[in-house]
């Protein structure tokens, strides 16, 4: 379960301290994992742009990559992506996954590690990289590759600190799509939602070993592609996990479920990480739409409040909010989203009913998406054309502030062939907004632009 062979170090010990100040300013806020500090894409910094230079956003550093999916972690003074080279005449598309740790004031590679990857059992069109968000948790990064490989490092040096090999240790299959659930850490354990046969559907590891802590649910059905979230509510802590046959809660410190809602899913598309609000929970499916909750605050439990009637993907059939990519958003009383062909709603999250569409905020595309992060009464939103869009939703509509390009999307999937109906590069990795700055990669590079405003009050 352990090896520590692979890892390439190149440590520049001016530039990590250099990172290490600037990681300790006062007011910073790292993006250590997927949707943020909290998993929940809410940005609480100050000091940023209320709207965009005419010029467009400064870049501080550009660092090429390879090809991939996964969005960057920031966290330490240090930034960490992934990517994929498939070996050279290949013809079971194998390759090699690698985790590059830069330097987040310069961009510098501090350290490399690269391990083997078979993307053989992926739809081909999709085998760019990896899709899931390193995590970083103290002075460890975990990461998991698309074909199941699931990492420990050491941040500062590479080394490798732990490794299990899921397709092997728990009999995974990789899904068409590749595995693509960031893990989290609650406490002392890695949660990561496998679909280990038969009965680790979700399993927790010990972050500090790689020993098995628990593991949970029969592998009934595909395990998805959602990444799981933990909130508090009913006076516990509650693992939250949306798999393709159910919605589950589960103890996060042992696995015994609190409460299950059966939502099955086609194709094993549970893809949108669950969203709480307050007493709300919802998640959204591309076929099946919107199930929203309604948290019970004494106790470990929750009562379905109303779920999408249409098991459609068209939008003029659908009814609530069907998306696929996209994460939706919950502020105050009600649900915003992107839906089956890019279509943009409001939704009243008591009751379901549909407030209002717009096509303003992206393309009207068969799969298209966009990402939602908050920041205070606004949202920074990245759509896949590549845009950095600054706007509110609200029952009334969208109010669009501003726009600019973020990075121009590299990834092309073939239309139709992929699900989608037109032949464009799309941007479909989630950025991380951290210490005054959006962190973004495509497939040829990542970059950092800044977003505090007075590095452009000193351009002026």
């Amino acid at each position: 379960m352990c090896d520590r062979s692979g890892a390439n170090r190149t440590v520049v010990a001016a530039v990590v301290l250099v990172g290490c100040l600037a990681a300790a300013a006062p007011g910073a806020e790292d993006w250590p994992q997927w949707r943020g500090v909290n998993r929940d894409a809410v940005w609480n910094e100050t000091g940023l742009v209320e709207r965009f230079a005419d010029g467009g956003l400064i870049a501080k550093w550009r660092t090429p990559v390879r090809g991939g999916f996964a969005g960057p972690a920031v966290a330490g003074g240090r930034v960490f992506v992934l990517d994929y080279r498939e070996t050279p005449g290949s013809r079971t598309m194998d390759g090699h996954e690698r985790l590059l740790a830069l330097d987040e004031e310069t961009g510098a590679v501090l350290w490399t590690a690269e391990w083997p990857a078979a993307y053989r059992n992926l739809q081909y069109k999709f085998a760019t990289g990896p899709r899931a968000t390193p995590l970083v948790d103290g002075d460890r990064v975990y990461i998991l590759g698309a074909a199941g490989m699931l990492s420990s490092f050491d941040t500062a040096t590479g080394d490798l600190v732990w490794r299990v090999d899921t397709a092997d240790a728990y009999d995974v299959t990789v899904p068409v799509f590749g595995v693509s659930q960031s893990p989290l850490v609650e406490g002392d354990h890695l949660i990561v939602l496998l679909g280990g046969e038969p009965d680790a559907k979700v399993v927790a590891f010990d972050k500090a070993t790689g020993a098995e802590a628990w593991r949970a649910l029969e592998s009934d059905s595909e395990p998805g592609y959602s990444s799981p979230i933990v909130i508090t509510s009913g006076g516990v802590r509650q693992l939250i996990v949306w798999h393709a046959s159910a919605v589950t809660s589960l103890d996060p410190e042992t696995g015994e479920v609190y409460w299950e809602q059966p939502f099955a899913v086609g194709g094993g598309l549970s893809i949108a990480t669950p969203v709480r609000s307050g007493r709300y929970l919802a998640v959204s499916q591309f076929f099946n739409g919107t199930m929203m909750f309604a948290l019970n605050p004494d106790r470990p439990a929750a009562r379905l409040l109303w779920q999408g009637r249409a098991n459609t993907e068209f939008p003029d059939a659908t009814d609530t909010l069907h998306s696929i990519i996209s994460t939706p958003i919950v502020v105050g009383d009600h649900l915003y989203g992107v839906g089956s062909y890019g279509e943009l709603r409001g939704i009243d999250a008591t009751s379901g009913e549909r407030l209002w569409q717009s096509d303003r905020m992206n393309a009207q595309d068969r799969w298209a998406t966009a990402y939602f992060v908050r920041h205070g009464d606004r949202h920074f939103v990245v759509n896949d054309s590549g845009d950095l869009i600054i706007a509110r939703f609200t029952p009334e509509g969208y109010v669009e502030i501003d726009r600019t390009l973020l990075l121009a999307p590299t990834t092309r999937t073939q239309g139709g062939a992929s699900g989608r109906w037109n032949d464009r590069a799309v941007l479909w990795s989630h950025p991380a907004f951290a210490n005054r700055h959006v962190v973004a990669r495509n497939d040829a590079e990542v970059v950092r632009l800044s977003l505090a405003a007075d590095d452009y009050e000193r351009a002026r």
